[in-house]
C-alpha cells in the first residue's frame, strides 16, 4: 500500500527516508485498485504486458512477474469483447493464487462495447481519443467547418457517456491516451500535426467527463519524439493550470526502440519533465520483454531523487591520481551491497577530491596510500586497511552499524 509523502520521506511506505528538491505540480489523487496517482503520492511505476490476453495462465504469470519487481500498475490490451471477458477470468486467477494487481485496460477502434465489458472487471480504461470514434479519412477533404468539427464531438460525446457513466459509479478510473502518430482526422485539419492538436484531442474527451461529473482522470500525450513529448505535456500542464484543472499525468515516450538508446530516449523525455515537477506515473517503452522497463524506471526516478529503491553508488571518473583500480574496485563493491535499500555509498581513487565528493554518501571508500584504503562514516574517516581487505572492511562498518541484510 501507498502512504503519503511527509517532511521524511517522498517515497512508498517501505522504502527509507529520502529528500527531494523537485517541487512536483500539484494533482489530484486519482486511485487504481490500492495504488494512487497524483495527489502528492509518490510516481507510480507501470508497464505492460506481452501476451495475448485470452491466455489467460500466461497472463496471469506475465502481469506477476512485472509486479514482483516493482511494477504497480500493469495495462493489457482488449481488441476484442472475448478478451474483455477473459479479464474477469485474470483478475480472478490473481487474487487466487498471488495478489489483486490493479489493472488498465487498452482499448481501441470504436470499442464502446468492449470499453463497457471490461469496466466491470478492472480498475481502469484506456482510451485513445483519435481511435474511439473513427473518422474515416476522406482524401478530398480541404478542411471541416465548424459544424462538421462540432457533429463530430457530439456523436464523441454520445459514444463516451455510458462508459463515463459505468467508470463514475463504479469508482473507477479512466486514462484519455493521446499519441501523436494517432490523432483524429479533424484535429488534424484544424490544428495540425502539433502538440496542439494533441492537447484539444484532450481536453475534449477532458470536458466530456467533466460535464458528466468524472474526475478520475488521468492524461497521457505520448510522442515517439522527445521534443514533440516535451512540447505537448508542457502546453497541457499550461492548458489545465489556466483552465482550473489539476488532472495526473502519465508520461512516456512512446515506441522508443530498444537497448542503450531506447534507454536514452526515454529518459530524455521523462527525466526532463519529472525535474520541472510534470508528472504522477511513467512507463518505459521498451522493444524488449517488459521486465526490463522497470529497472530503467527506478533509476530515473532514483537519479531524481524522487524514489530511493537501490543503493545510490557516487564514483569518481578515474584519473593519473587514482591508486587502484577503480572500475574493478566499484564493480567489487556494487557486487557486494547492491541487494541493500537506502544506502549511499561512495567510491573514490584518490583523497585529493574524495571527502568533498562523497560528503552526502552513508559510507566512503577513497584511495589514501598505495595498497590501503580508508573507510569513512559520512564526513569521518573511521579506519585504514589494506587495500584487499576493504570490501570486506566496508561490509564490517555496514553490519556494526546494524544497516546489513543479508542477500537473498
Amino acid at each position: 500500500m501507498q502512504t503519503l509523502p511527509n517532511p521524511t520521506t517522498n517515497s512508498a511506505s517501505t522504502t527509507p527516508a529520502f529528500e527531494s528538491t523537485i517541487k512536483r505540480r500539484k494533482t489530484r489523487p486519482v486511485s487504481i485498485g490500492d495504488v494512487t496517482i497524483g495527489g502528492g503520492y509518490p510516481v507510480v511505476v507501470q508497464s505492460m504486458i506481452n501476451e495475448d490476453t485470452l491466455d489467460i495462465d500466461g497472463s496471469v504469470a506475465a502481469i506477476r512477474r512485472l509486479h514482483e519487481i516493482g511494477c504497480e500498475i500493469v495495462r493489457v490490451t482488449v481488441p476484442s469483447m472475448a478478451h474483455a471477458r477473459a479479464l474477469s477470468e485474470i483478475k480472478q486467477k490473481l487474487k487466487q493464487t498471488y495478489q489483486d494487481v490493479p489493472i488498465v485496460a487498452d482499448v481501441h477502434h470504436n470499442g464502446m462495447k468492449i470499453a463497457l465489458e471490461v469496466a466491470k472487471h478492472i480498475e481502469k480504461v484506456r482510451i485513445n481519443p483519435g481511435l474511439y470514434v473513427f473518422e474515416k479519412p476522406d482524401s478530398n477533404r480541404t478542411e471541416y467547418t465548424k459544424a462538421e468539427f462540432d457533429d463530430i464531438g457530439d456523436k464523441i460525446a454520445e459514444t463516451l457517456k455510458p462508459l463515463v457513466i459505468s467508470l463514475r459509479d463504479q469508482g473507477k478510473a479512466m486514462r484519455i491516451g493521446v499519441n501523436h502518430g494517432s490523432l483524429a482526422e479533424r484535429m488534424l485539419f484544424t490544428y495540425g500535426d502539433t502538440p496542439e492538436g494533441m492537447v484539444e484531442s484532450a481536453l475534449e474527451f477532458i470536458r466530456i467527463c467533466e460535464s458528466l461529473d468524472f474526475h478520475n482522470i488521468v492524461i497521457s500525450l505520448k510522442a515517439s519524439r522527445v521534443p514533440v513529448m516535451l512540447a505537448a505535456y508542457r502546453l497541457m500542464a499550461k492548458r489545465m493550470d489556466d483552465e482550473g484543472m489539476d488532472y495526473p499525468l502519465h508520461l512516456g515516450v512512446t515506441e522508443a526502440g530498444d537497448g542503450e538508446y531506447g534507454r536514452i530516449k526515454s529518459t530524455a523525455g521523462i527525466a526532463t519533465l519529472l525535474a520541472d515537477g510534470i508528472g504522477d506515473t511513467i512507463r518505459v517503452s521498451l522493444t524488449e520483454s517488459p521486465e526490463k522497463e522497470i529497472p530503467v524506471c527506478y533509476s530515473i526516478l532514483q537519479a531524481l531523487g524522487l524514489r530511493k529503491t537501490m543503493v545510490e553508488y557516487v564514483a569518481c571518473p578515474s584519473c593519473g591520481r587514482t591508486l587502484f583500480n577503480l572500475e574493478e574496485v566499484l564493480h567489487k563493491v556494487r557486487d557486494a551491497t547492491s541487494h541493500l535499500t537506502g544506502l549511499d555509498i561512495a567510491v573514490m581513487g584518490c583523497i585529493v577530491n574524495g571527502p568533498g565528493e562523497m560528503a552526502d554518501a552513508d559510507y566512503g571508500y577513497v584511495g589514501k596510500t598505495p595498497g590501503f584504503i580508508s573507510l569513512y562514516r559520512g564526513r569521518e574517516e573511521i579506519k585504514k586497511v589494506p587495500e584487499d581487505r576493504g570490501v570486506e572492511e566496508l561490509i564490517n562498518l555496514i553490519k556494526a552499524d546494524e544497516r546489513w541484510v543479508e542477500p537473498d
